[in-house]
């Protein structure tokens, strides 16, 4: 920070541990806010108050209360607050949940029973309203100007367009920039046309320039149109966005916006993911030592069902989708055990319900030879990463990726396509 002020940074996501999580956007910007304080900047993370959060083992206290428009009316939004406290650091960060239980006291995040919620544009919409109007409040009520507001992903996108059209000439909103980060181009929250008042957007902007797809809204197109600066999770994925492959229709648009475009590798909290410390682990290790990593298979091994032996244990933690190359997964797996390898698997996942089925009757049919848990489970994944020998990311595409960086740091060799994020982090042997 020497030469340069502190900056008062309002990052805003649909989700971060330790509060609610579907994928790696959690665990980044769950680990961002704290590095960015560490540098001395002053950070408010702000969430929607999902009801997975009073499973956090957080506490939450109301401290505002705002008015928020939405399509009839203009409810209410509470404003609850949790103070997270830096390992080794006299600072803290607040970490805001903007309360509206109709649309965020519900089983799930975006779906559920495998189906995304009907109103998911009504819910983030409301929410990327509700953000706007907190920077504001914090201008006015509490005299902390928002120096940047950093977007993560479609759920948040419309915060960069509300800045720069309805609320443009707000004068507490004046100096906000806006930096959107796209982890997954492949998500854009994409709905009917014909629901775009629900974004609370003036129909204007309902055009090929402004947000309007093959007749449809395109959340993250409008974002990226309008942030003021664009990053990516990695510096291939930043090329590979701006091709037919992988730009999944807007590469033109990202195209448009290359100069505003950098690709910055996600990093992880190397505090929590330490086999010398994880207090998830059942035995302890370094690259000095790795007697504990033998201990971490032999329990893993035991929880999963699967017999103790020496063979190669490969893991797999992933959303189970196509993406992620989980249809590739299941096709080689039967023609390995014809093989007569010694091989074992640890699967972790959840996702699609067909995928789903097909490892589950694969764990049936090799029950020796396949440890599956179908779901999330944090401390779990902290135990197949200490476990396992080897880990599988057969991505089709991977914007970034961060099991593959657990994978190194615990001594777990990551076996992954060529593609994205994995080009830049994984060294070919």
């Amino acid at each position: 920070m020497k030469g340069r002020r502190p900056l008062n940074l309002l990052i805003a996501s649909s989700e971060a541990i330790p509060y609610a999580k579907t994928g790696g956007l959690a665990d980044v910007t769950g680990a961002l806010p704290q590095e960015l304080s560490k540098l001395g900047h002053d950070v408010i993370l702000i969430l929607p108050r999902y009801r997975s959060l009073d499973h956090s083992g957080r506490r939450f206290r109301p401290v505002a209360r705002l008015s928020v428009a939405a399509l009839q009316g203009s409810p209410e939004a509470v404003i609850e607050e949790d103070l997270l406290q830096l390992p080794d650091q006299e600072r803290s960060i607040r970490v805001w949940a903007v309360r509206q239980d109709a649309f965020f006291d519900r089983a799930d995040l975006y779906q559920e029973n495998g189906r995304d919620y009907p109103d998911n544009l009504e819910r983030f919409a409301w929410f990327s309203r509700s953000v706007v109007e907190v920077a504001a409040f914090l201008h006015r009520e509490r005299n902390w100007p928002t120096d940047i507001l950093h977007l993560h992903d479609w759920q948040t996108a419309l915060c960069s367009v509300f800045l720069k059209t309805t609320d443009h000439d707000r004068p507490e909103l004046k100096r906000v920039k806006s930096v959107l980060t796209l982890h997954n181009v492949g998500y854009q929250g994409i709905f009917p046309g014909s629901r775009f008042h629900a974004t609370g957007l003036p129909s204007s902007l309902f055009t090929i320039e402004g947000l309007e797809f093959y007749g449809s809204v395109n959340v993250l197109k409008g974002g990226i149109i309008y942030a003021d600066h664009l990053t990516t999770v990695s510096p291939s994925y930043a090329k590979e966005i701006m091709t037919p492959q992988f730009g999944f229709g807007l590469e033109g648009v990202l195209r448009s916006r290359e100069k505003q475009l950098t690709g910055i590798i996600n990093g992880i909290d190397t505090g929590r993911w330490n086999p010398a410390s994880d207090p998830f682990l059942p035995g302890h290790y370094s690259r000095d030592d790795r007697r504990g990593k033998r201990v971490c298979k032999q329990k893993l091994q035991e929880e999963l069902g699967l017999p103790q032996k020496d063979g190669p244990l490969l893991a797999v933690i992933a959303r189970l989708t196509s993406q992620k190359g989980i249809d590739l997964l299941e096709a080689v797996i039967p023609q390995l055990m014809q093989r007569d390898l010694d091989l074992q698997f640890a699967i972790l996942g959840a996702g699609d319900p067909a995928h789903e089925g097909t490892l589950r009757q694969l764990r049936t049919r090799f029950p020796k030879q396949i440890g599956l848990h179908i779901g999330f489970d944090e401390r779990l994944a902290h135990r197949i990463e200490g476990g396992a020998d080897m880990f599988l990311m057969p991505s089709r595409y991977e914007p970034c990726g961060l099991s593959q960086l657990y994978s190194l740091r615990y001594g777990t060799v990551p076996i992954v396509s060529k593609t994205g994020g994995l080009i830049d982090t994984v060294v070919p042997a």
